[in-house]
């Protein structure tokens, strides 16, 4: 025997087995339930797009090199930490590799809008 519960939060409850949601059990018993939506910064959001066509671009590009690798990894850390927190800590390290990788014909446009993007956020 179950139940779901509205269509908020996706709840599931069945005898033995509660999942998803907020539930309160009792006379007095209380649930509260926070949702938290990350909204990027000021530039954060362009430059998110940009890191993930970029990232795109370099995953359907053929032959990987280290360099490549390196890139990515770095461009990886910083969606993660925009999407996070809705900013990154410094970008130094993700501009000079930009700059070194430049030079790439096929992601030369995604390139230069990153560090375009970058140029953008204040600080």
């Amino acid at each position: 025997m179950s139940a779901e519960t509205g269509t908020g939060g996706g709840a599931h409850v069945q005898i033995g087995s509660i999942s998803g949601g907020s539930q309160a059990f009792g006379d007095h018993g209380r649930a509260d339930s926070t949702n938290v939506t990350i909204v990027p910064g000021q530039g954060y959001e362009r430059l998110l797009g940009a890191v993930r066509t970029l990232r795109g671009e370099l995953d359907g590009a053929e032959g990987h090199t280290p360099e490549d690798e390196e890139l990515d990894a770095e461009l990886v850390a910083v969606e993660r930490e925009i999407g996070r927190t809705g900013s990154s800590g410094p970008l130094t390290r993700l501009r000079t590799l930009l700059e070194r990788y430049g030079a790439a014909t096929a992601t030369a446009a995604s390139v230069t809008a990153v560090l375009q993007a970058i140029a953008q956020i204040p600080g």
